[in-house]
């Protein structure tokens, strides 16, 4: 290829000739100098790569930049090797593994005898940002597998010469090095350190982690880190951890005695009688909004027989998540093998198979409060949010191919009333479709996709496309909802399954009179119970609107003297549908007030005996210091009035 020419098509739509072998970097310098020096990335065909990689053929080039999303990446990932290349600097014994990108910064594992302390950390900093400052250039060579094995041997780097040896037979072994330092990595990385901004990352924690996630293995260090483009970036990253840290739903829970968890059930729920009464509120709003869009309610076993899972494809695809139970039936033979159910859905068929159905009776939309159970491992479980045993708002619509994008319709916006209710008024939808391994034909599919895309443009004009990321028997709409300190979360789903009917075989007799296959749409709206509970805690920071509120009103006595009319008055609250408790403990106003607002309970009624003289309350709003003196009665009226949930205002 030595002096021939190739035509590079930039992102403008216009074209240059350059030599081959020419470089990103080279073409950037050649647009124009301040692009060349700005350039962090290229992508080549649409594939990240370094600024290095020659051009060998007819390509579509574009330059990428700090300004650009791929630039973020890249920072987190050169930190990752200028944190290890520090530490290497530091304490040259110590040995490095792996070191990924990670949601808002990156890792590295490294294996030291001692433990890393927070001042280490600070010295690890300090040494990154000498090297940032010294501006070394990242190069990048190909290398055969024998000589990259025998230079890690010669390193004495055993966690590398083992990765080396995993790398698949034809990929490229990439050998990186950041000014002196060396390090095995598929890349691409910055053009140099002095591309990473020096004040715009910080290393945050240390914790455990078995090298290849095998706790056969060894137990390395592995320190974590947060990177941005810009200081203003990291201190608003900073700032949302510790407004996170505040509202931590745990830590709430215990405040305002919701729940708890303890060893003897792991990932099961204590539900507290304040935490149980939000739960309930939560659930009856939820079935008023479910009835009255036609769903019908039902209840399935939760301990099933494997037979059923075997049909549905779940016990070969899930049993490693499911929690078996074997039981020794009287004159059995053998022991019958049960599991209790990691999901609805095949109950919900078995409740739909019952009957003949016609193509008069679709869409049918069943409905459960579903009780489930998933063996999730000890690590990955978080208070509510990621649980083993939990309620899903869980529902299945049978319906007719034609009928997808209505009933999809229809579901949007009752997700978009409930999330808007329960005060979240941003979500994004994500549609996913057809992996490239699937059940059921390409028209079939296409059908579903034009549904989904059809019915979220009814509602609304946006979403976000992620190609090849639905499940294998239907695309999938996901919907992400923003709290109120910026943090996104996936709770509701929208499915279309084309192979659970077929495995369980449900059908309806159609117009024709034959016998044919309905669409199974599997649809949540809160997810579950347990996690949009926590969701909602934190998104709150417990302060909940008084519909809500676990425990919506305190009457407090200033005097002994007033008792009599704080009972009154919580019979006549309780009367009104309020949840009201009476305080007529020996202590101050203050210690109470003080006590209650800890407790987030969102209104305080004070009385004295000027209170009772004149049948009014002094009624105080959390957070707020002064209070307001009103009739009892009144203030009855309009407590009653605010605290009617919205779908009943």
């Amino acid at each position: 290829m030595d002096g021939a020419q190739i035509s590079i098509t930039l992102p403008d739509g216009s074209h240059r000739q350059y030599l081959a072998g020419t470089t990103p970097a080279d073409v950037a310098a050649d647009i124009s100098k301040s692009l060349g020096k700005a350039a962090f990335a290229a992508k080549i065909d649409g594939k990240l790569s370094d600024l290095t990689t020659p051009l060998e053929a007819d390509a579509a080039l574009a330059i990428v930049t700090a300004k650009d999303n791929e630039a973020l990446e890249l920072i987190r990932h050169d930190c990752a090797h200028i944190m290890a290349r520090a530490v290497q600097e530091i304490w040259p014994d110590v040995k490095v593994t792996i070191g990924p990108v990670i949601e808002n910064g990156f890792y590295y594992d490294f294996d030291r005898a001692e433990p890393f302390s927070s001042e280490d950390l600070e010295a690890i900093e300090k040494k990154m940002r000498e090297i940032i400052a010294k501006r070394d250039p990242v190069t990048t060579e190909i290398w055969e597998r024998d000589r990259a094995i025998a230079y890690y041997k010669a390193q004495n780097e055993p966690f590398k010469v083992e990765l080396v040896g995993m790398i698949p037979d034809g990929e490229p072994i990439r050998m990186y090095w950041h000014g002196h330092w060396q390090d095995l990595c598929r890349g691409p990385h910055l053009a140099h350190t002095g591309q990473v901004p020096a004040d715009a990352f910080k290393l945050m924690s240390v914790a455990g982690a078995y090298w290849r996630g095998d706790s056969d293995n060894k137990m390395l260090q592995r320190i974590y880190g947060v990177a941005f483009r810009s200081k203003q970036d990291l201190k608003a990253h900073l700032t949302m951890i510790e407004e996170a840290l505040k509202r931590d739903h745990r830590k709430l829970g215990r405040e305002m005695d919701l729940f708890h968890l303890q060893e003897e059930a792991p990932g099961m729920v204590f539900w507290h009688p304040n935490g149980w009464a939000l739960y309930r509120t939560l659930e009856d709003y939820m079935r008023r909004k479910l009835t009255k869009a036609g769903y019908k309610e039902i209840k399935t076993p939760q301990v099933v027989d494997r037979k059923l899972w075997e049909a549905s494809g779940h016990w070969e695809a899930y049993q490693e998540n499911m929690f078996i139970v074997e039981v020794d039936e009287e004159h059995a033979r053998e022991k019958r093998i049960n599991a209790l159910k990691p999901m609805n859905c095949p109950c919900h068929v078995q409740i739909y198979n019952h009957g003949l159905k016609s193509y008069r009776d679709l869409p049918l939309r069943l409905a459960e409060f579903g009780s489930c159970h998933r063996y999730e491992s000890s690590g990955s479980m978080h208070g509510l949010m990621r649980v083993r045993g939990f309620t899903q708002d869980d529902a299945h619509i049978f319906c007719t191919e034609e009928q997808i994008e209505a009933e999809c319709a229809g579901f949007i916006e009752l997700l978009s009333d409930i999330y808007r209710d329960a005060g979240f008024e941003s979500f994004d939808i994500k549609l996913s479709t057809r992996p490239d391994v699937r059940v059921g034909s390409d028209e079939v599919w296409d059908k579903a996709e034009r549904a989904l895309e059809k019915a979220i443009l009814s509602v609304r004009n946006d979403f976000e496309l992620d190609p090849g990321e639905g499940a294998f028997y239907g695309p999938k709409l996901d919907f992400k909802l923003t709290d109120a300190i910026g943090r996104e979360w996936q709770c509701g789903t929208f499915q279309a399954d084309f192979n659970l009917p077929q495995r369980l075989e449900a059908e309806y007799v159609g117009e024709d009179g034959a016998k044919h296959r309905p669409v199974m749409l599997h649809r949540a709206i809160l997810g579950s119970f347990e996690r949009f509970i926590g969701i909602l805690i934190e998104n709150y920071a417990g302060k909940f609107p008084l519909w809500l509120a676990p425990r919506q009103i305190v009457i407090a006595s200033i005097v002994s003297g007033a008792d009599a009319f704080v009972t009154e008055a919580v019979d006549a609250l309780q009367a009104a549908g309020l949840r009201a408790e009476a305080d007529t403990r020996n202590e101050k106003i203050n210690y109470k007030v003080r006590e209650h607002s800890l407790g987030k309970v969102p209104v305080i009624l004070a009385i004295g005996m000027q209170e009772v003289e004149n049948r009014t309350v002094s009624l105080r709003r959390l957070g707020e210091k002064s209070s307001t003196v009103m009739p009892l009665d009144d203030a009855i009226t309009m407590l009653a009035d605010e605290s009617m949930p919205p779908d009943l205002r």
